[in-house]
Protein backbone atom coordinates (compact mmCIF):
# COMPACT_ATOMS: atom_id res chain seq x y z
CA UNK A 1 0.00 0.00 0.00
CA UNK A 2 2.69 3.05 0.71
CA UNK A 3 4.42 1.85 -2.32
CA UNK A 4 0.79 2.49 -4.26
CA UNK A 5 1.56 5.60 -2.59
CA UNK A 6 5.20 6.60 -2.93
CA UNK A 7 4.86 5.37 -6.87
CA UNK A 8 1.37 7.73 -7.50
CA UNK A 9 3.46 10.80 -5.89
CA UNK A 10 6.38 9.72 -8.20
CA UNK A 11 4.22 9.90 -11.54
CA UNK A 12 3.13 12.99 -10.24
CA UNK A 13 6.72 14.63 -10.05
CA UNK A 14 5.95 14.98 -6.05
CA UNK A 15 7.75 13.51 -3.14
CA UNK A 16 5.93 10.60 -1.23
CA UNK A 17 3.76 12.83 1.41
CA UNK A 18 5.52 11.72 4.45
CA UNK A 19 8.69 13.54 3.33
CA UNK A 20 9.06 16.91 5.35
CA UNK A 21 10.12 19.83 2.89
CA UNK A 22 12.28 22.34 4.01
CA UNK A 23 9.16 25.04 4.24
CA UNK A 24 7.38 22.47 6.99
CA UNK A 25 10.57 21.69 8.47
CA UNK A 26 11.17 25.65 9.07
CA UNK A 27 8.27 25.62 10.95
CA UNK A 28 8.64 22.36 13.04
CA UNK A 29 12.11 22.82 14.00
CA UNK A 30 11.65 25.97 16.23
CA UNK A 31 8.92 24.25 18.31
CA UNK A 32 10.82 21.51 19.19
CA UNK A 33 12.46 20.84 22.96
CA UNK A 34 15.99 21.31 23.27
CA UNK A 35 17.98 17.56 23.38
CA UNK A 36 19.65 17.17 26.70
CA UNK A 37 23.67 17.21 25.97
CA UNK A 38 25.18 13.81 25.62
CA UNK A 39 27.34 12.84 28.74
CA UNK A 40 31.07 13.23 27.71
CA UNK A 41 32.02 9.37 29.13
CA UNK A 42 29.99 6.60 27.45
CA UNK A 43 27.90 9.00 25.67
CA UNK A 44 26.55 6.30 23.70
CA UNK A 45 24.76 5.93 20.07
CA UNK A 46 24.28 9.04 19.14
CA UNK A 47 20.30 9.92 18.44
CA UNK A 48 18.36 9.85 14.98
CA UNK A 49 18.38 13.11 13.21
CA UNK A 50 14.92 14.93 14.02
CA UNK A 51 13.84 15.53 10.91
CA UNK A 52 14.27 11.65 9.34
CA UNK A 53 12.14 10.73 12.81
CA UNK A 54 9.37 12.73 11.76
CA UNK A 55 9.30 11.87 8.80
CA UNK A 56 8.71 8.11 10.24
CA UNK A 57 5.90 9.08 12.27
CA UNK A 58 4.37 10.56 8.67
CA UNK A 59 5.19 7.49 7.42
CA UNK A 60 3.07 5.57 10.55
CA UNK A 61 0.23 8.58 9.92
CA UNK A 62 -0.23 7.79 6.55
CA UNK A 63 0.22 4.12 5.93
CA UNK A 64 -1.39 2.95 9.44
CA UNK A 65 1.79 0.95 9.11
CA UNK A 66 2.52 -1.03 12.49
CA UNK A 67 5.52 0.73 14.44
CA UNK A 68 7.59 -2.57 14.65
CA UNK A 69 6.98 -3.18 10.82
CA UNK A 70 8.76 0.59 9.81
CA UNK A 71 11.02 0.06 6.90
CA UNK A 72 14.70 0.42 8.06
CA UNK A 73 15.66 1.15 5.02
CA UNK A 74 13.75 4.24 4.28
CA UNK A 75 16.72 5.82 7.24
CA UNK A 76 13.91 6.98 9.60
CA UNK A 77 14.57 4.75 12.21
CA UNK A 78 13.49 1.80 14.20
CA UNK A 79 9.62 2.53 15.18
CA UNK A 80 10.32 2.45 18.70
CA UNK A 81 12.45 5.58 18.29
CA UNK A 82 9.21 7.15 16.36
CA UNK A 83 7.08 6.23 18.92
CA UNK A 84 9.34 7.75 21.76
CA UNK A 85 9.71 11.26 19.89
CA UNK A 86 6.07 11.34 18.66
CA UNK A 87 4.85 10.88 22.69
CA UNK A 88 8.23 12.86 23.80
CA UNK A 89 6.70 16.15 21.37
CA UNK A 90 3.29 15.25 22.05
CA UNK A 91 3.97 15.79 26.14
CA UNK A 92 6.20 18.96 25.02
CA UNK A 93 3.02 20.81 23.19
CA UNK A 94 4.88 20.76 19.82
CA UNK A 95 1.93 19.29 17.86
CA UNK A 96 -0.79 21.75 19.31
CA UNK A 97 1.80 24.62 19.39
CA UNK A 98 2.12 23.60 15.20
CA UNK A 99 -1.85 24.09 14.72
CA UNK A 100 -1.58 27.55 16.27
CA UNK A 101 1.18 28.44 14.25
CA UNK A 102 -0.26 27.38 11.15
CA UNK A 103 -4.34 28.58 12.03
CA UNK A 104 -2.15 32.07 12.63
CA UNK A 105 -0.64 31.95 9.12
CA UNK A 106 -3.89 31.52 7.62
CA UNK A 107 -5.49 34.10 8.90
CA UNK A 108 -2.84 36.01 7.97
CA UNK A 109 -3.31 35.10 4.49
CA UNK A 110 -7.11 35.95 4.67
CA UNK A 111 -7.77 32.26 4.51
CA UNK A 112 -9.73 31.70 7.92
CA UNK A 113 -13.55 32.45 7.91
CA UNK A 114 -14.67 32.82 11.72
CA UNK A 115 -17.76 34.60 10.98
CA UNK A 116 -18.80 31.31 11.40
CA UNK A 117 -17.88 27.31 12.72
CA UNK A 118 -19.25 24.07 12.33
CA UNK A 119 -19.17 21.00 14.73
CA UNK A 120 -19.65 17.32 14.65
CA UNK A 121 -18.23 14.00 15.62
CA UNK A 122 -17.10 10.60 13.78
CA UNK A 123 -17.13 7.12 15.58
CA UNK A 124 -13.67 5.03 14.64
CA UNK A 125 -13.11 1.49 15.79
CA UNK A 126 -11.00 1.09 18.66
CA UNK A 127 -9.79 -2.21 18.47
CA UNK A 128 -7.42 -2.99 21.03
CA UNK A 129 -9.49 -0.66 23.53
CA UNK A 130 -8.05 1.54 26.13
CA UNK A 131 -9.14 4.63 27.98
CA UNK A 132 -11.39 7.16 26.52
CA UNK A 133 -13.14 3.99 24.05
CA UNK A 134 -16.89 2.66 24.82
CA UNK A 135 -19.42 0.29 23.33
CA UNK A 136 -20.22 2.21 19.83
CA UNK A 137 -23.59 2.45 19.80
CA UNK A 138 -23.55 2.08 15.62
CA UNK A 139 -21.36 -0.54 15.48
CA UNK A 140 -22.97 -3.42 17.57
CA UNK A 141 -21.44 -2.08 21.04
CA UNK A 142 -18.11 -3.08 19.97
CA UNK A 143 -15.33 -0.82 21.42
CA UNK A 144 -15.24 2.52 19.69
CA UNK A 145 -14.07 5.96 20.33
CA UNK A 146 -15.26 9.08 18.80
CA UNK A 147 -13.52 12.08 16.56
CA UNK A 148 -15.07 15.41 17.68
CA UNK A 149 -14.03 18.27 14.98
CA UNK A 150 -15.30 21.40 15.29
CA UNK A 151 -14.12 24.16 11.93
CA UNK A 152 -14.43 27.45 10.60
CA UNK A 153 -16.56 28.51 7.58
CA UNK A 154 -14.39 26.81 4.99
CA UNK A 155 -13.52 23.42 7.11
CA UNK A 156 -10.10 24.44 8.19
CA UNK A 157 -9.91 22.15 11.76
CA UNK A 158 -9.78 24.75 14.55
CA UNK A 159 -9.83 21.65 17.44
CA UNK A 160 -10.28 18.35 18.03
CA UNK A 161 -11.03 16.08 20.59
CA UNK A 162 -11.25 12.31 21.61
CA UNK A 163 -13.96 10.48 23.41
CA UNK A 164 -15.67 7.26 24.06
CA UNK A 165 -17.65 5.98 20.83
CA UNK A 166 -20.22 6.35 23.76
CA UNK A 167 -20.10 9.87 24.32
CA UNK A 168 -23.02 12.03 22.88
CA UNK A 169 -21.67 14.35 20.59
CA UNK A 170 -23.17 17.75 22.57
CA UNK A 171 -21.18 16.83 25.56
CA UNK A 172 -18.24 18.19 23.88
CA UNK A 173 -20.06 21.07 22.12
CA UNK A 174 -18.74 24.05 24.68
CA UNK A 175 -15.37 21.73 25.37
CA UNK A 176 -14.53 22.15 21.82
CA UNK A 177 -15.33 25.61 21.67
CA UNK A 178 -13.11 26.69 24.91
CA UNK A 179 -10.54 24.39 23.23
CA UNK A 180 -10.02 27.24 19.84
CA UNK A 181 -6.84 28.64 20.15
CA UNK A 182 -6.68 32.51 20.27
CA UNK A 183 -5.47 32.63 16.98
CA UNK A 184 -3.54 35.64 16.34
CA UNK A 185 -1.54 36.29 12.19
CA UNK A 186 -2.41 40.04 12.34
CA UNK A 187 -2.42 43.13 14.29
CA UNK A 188 -4.62 43.45 16.61
CA UNK A 189 -6.54 41.15 19.40
CA UNK A 190 -6.40 37.34 18.82
CA UNK A 191 -9.53 36.07 17.40
CA UNK A 192 -11.20 32.96 19.17
CA UNK A 193 -14.77 32.98 19.34
CA UNK A 194 -16.62 32.54 15.47
CA UNK A 195 -20.13 34.45 15.21
CA UNK A 196 -22.60 31.72 14.62
CA UNK A 197 -21.98 27.95 15.35
CA UNK A 198 -23.76 25.60 12.75
CA UNK A 199 -24.60 21.97 14.48
CA UNK A 200 -27.11 19.18 13.67
CA UNK A 201 -29.86 17.46 15.63
CA UNK A 202 -27.30 15.59 17.87
CA UNK A 203 -26.82 19.40 19.52
CA UNK A 204 -30.45 20.58 19.89
CA UNK A 205 -30.60 21.54 23.76
CA UNK A 206 -31.60 24.80 24.60
CA UNK A 207 -29.43 24.99 27.98
CA UNK A 208 -26.04 24.69 25.36
CA UNK A 209 -27.43 26.91 23.10
CA UNK A 210 -28.16 29.82 26.21
CA UNK A 211 -24.52 28.87 27.09
CA UNK A 212 -23.41 30.05 23.00
CA UNK A 213 -24.98 32.97 23.77
CA UNK A 214 -22.92 33.44 27.02
CA UNK A 215 -19.90 33.58 24.96
CA UNK A 216 -21.07 36.04 21.95
CA UNK A 217 -21.70 32.87 19.75
CA UNK A 218 -25.24 32.70 17.71
CA UNK A 219 -26.36 29.20 17.43
CA UNK A 220 -27.54 27.79 14.61
CA UNK A 221 -28.88 23.95 15.49
CA UNK A 222 -31.36 21.76 13.78
CA UNK A 223 -34.15 20.83 16.10
CA UNK A 224 -35.55 17.27 16.41
CA UNK A 225 -38.87 16.20 15.10
CA UNK A 226 -38.55 19.67 12.24
CA UNK A 227 -38.28 19.33 8.30
CA UNK A 228 -35.08 19.43 7.27
CA UNK A 229 -34.90 23.54 6.39
CA UNK A 230 -33.11 25.38 3.25
CA UNK A 231 -30.16 26.65 3.96
CA UNK A 232 -28.04 24.66 7.05
CA UNK A 233 -26.65 21.85 4.83
CA UNK A 234 -25.12 24.04 2.63
CA UNK A 235 -23.41 25.17 5.57
CA UNK A 236 -22.32 22.52 7.29
CA UNK A 237 -20.60 20.23 4.67
CA UNK A 238 -17.46 21.51 5.28
CA UNK A 239 -17.33 19.16 8.21
CA UNK A 240 -17.93 15.78 6.50
CA UNK A 241 -15.33 16.88 4.05
CA UNK A 242 -12.53 17.68 6.92
CA UNK A 243 -13.83 14.67 8.89
CA UNK A 244 -12.87 12.53 5.88
CA UNK A 245 -9.79 14.85 5.08
CA UNK A 246 -8.67 13.68 9.06
CA UNK A 247 -9.54 9.82 8.27
CA UNK A 248 -8.14 9.47 5.30
CA UNK A 249 -4.77 8.98 7.14
CA UNK A 250 -5.38 5.82 7.17
CA UNK A 251 -3.71 5.71 11.48
CA UNK A 252 -6.62 7.46 12.23
CA UNK A 253 -9.48 5.43 10.66
CA UNK A 254 -9.08 2.75 13.13
CA UNK A 255 -7.97 3.34 16.55
CA UNK A 256 -4.91 1.03 17.01
CA UNK A 257 -3.31 3.06 20.01
CA UNK A 258 -4.24 1.58 23.53
CA UNK A 259 -3.05 5.14 24.80
CA UNK A 260 -5.22 7.74 24.60
CA UNK A 261 -2.41 10.61 24.10
CA UNK A 262 -0.68 9.09 20.88
CA UNK A 263 -3.96 9.31 19.18
CA UNK A 264 -4.47 12.57 20.28
CA UNK A 265 -1.17 13.07 19.30
CA UNK A 266 -1.57 12.10 15.84
CA UNK A 267 -5.15 13.74 15.80
CA UNK A 268 -3.56 17.04 16.21
CA UNK A 269 -0.56 16.51 14.02
CA UNK A 270 -3.11 15.53 11.35
CA UNK A 271 -5.13 18.86 11.97
CA UNK A 272 -1.82 20.78 11.69
CA UNK A 273 -0.91 18.74 8.22
CA UNK A 274 -4.35 19.99 6.62
CA UNK A 275 -3.92 23.51 7.61
CA UNK A 276 -0.19 23.34 5.77
CA UNK A 277 -2.04 22.13 2.94
CA UNK A 278 -4.15 24.53 2.76
CA UNK A 279 -1.93 27.10 3.28
CA UNK A 280 0.41 25.93 0.55
CA UNK A 281 -2.81 25.93 -1.68
CA UNK A 282 -3.02 29.82 -0.74
CA UNK A 283 0.57 30.35 -2.22
CA UNK A 284 0.67 28.82 -4.61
Amino acid sequence: MEDRLECSAVRRGEQPPWIVSDELWAEIEPLLPPRPPRRHRFPGRKPLDDRKVLCGILFVLYTAIPWEYLPQELGFGSGMTCWRRLRDWNDAGVWQRLHEVLLGKLRAADQLDMSRAVIDGSHVRALKGGPKTGPSPVDRRRSGSKHHVITDAGGIPLAVSLTGGNRHDVTQLMPLVDKIPPIRGIRGQPRQRPKRLYADRGYDYDCYRRDLRAKGITPIIARRGVAHGPGLGTRRWVIEQTIALLHWFRRLRIRWEVRDDIHEAFLTLACAIICWRRLQRSNS
